[in-house]
């Protein structure tokens, strides 16, 4: 991914403004499926952090102040997410997921072991295949279903023992069939 995309530059910025505020992000969703061979049609850029609530309306003040238009959900008692803010413009739409209080290994262990940007010189870090396939079962249903089964069908050089590891580590259900998938069996 090179050359002008106003959709990387904007999550570019609002990740120097991450920085700013002590928190790491990692890229997730449909632009880290795409770096790992798996193109899909997306409308958004979704960015994975670990943030508390005050953390979350505060980076949405600073996001405001910057110029976005920016919406914040906060999470309740049943979500399974720690909160999000959309942050919109010309540009399309961001995500900033929080798993905060949910699920936040993950994305620790996504930005300890990620070893690939978006683009060359970009702060943007993408989340490695174990982390991707780890967050799209903790989402569940079909549709992360087929993601993680096209993932492992267009990476044949994947260690899927080591998704297995990561998945068991974070007791997660539901891989083995769909690896089995993936491999026509």
């Amino acid at each position: 991914m090179s050359g002008s995309n106003p959709i990387l530059e904007a999550a570019e910025r609002v990740c120097g403004i991450l920085e700013k505020h002590r928190l790491d992000a990692v890229v997730i969703g449909a632009v880290a499926l795409a770096a790992y061979n798996y193109v899909r049609y997306t409308e958004d850029l979704d960015i994975g952090v670990n943030a508390d609530p005050g953390e979350m309306r505060a980076l949405a003040r600073a996001l405001e102040q910057e110029g976005f238009i920016v919406e914040l959900r906060e999470a309740d008692a049943q979500d399974p997410l720690g909160g999000v803010i959309d942050v919109s413009g010309s540009f399309g739409l961001l995500q900033i997921v929080s798993f905060s209080g949910r699920f936040p290994a993950v994305i620790e262990d996504a930005l300890r072991e990620c070893t690939l940007r978006v683009r060359e010189g970009s702060a943007l870090k993408l989340a490695p295949i174990p982390q991707l396939i780890a967050l799209k079962l903790y989402a569940g249903g079909r549709k992360s279903e087929a993601d993680i089964v096209e993932l492992i069908r267009r990476n044949p050089e994947l260690d899927v023992e080591s998704v297995r590891e990561v998945c068991a580590r974070y007791r997660l259900r539901g891989l083995e069939p769909l690896i089995a998938e993936a491999r026509g069996a």
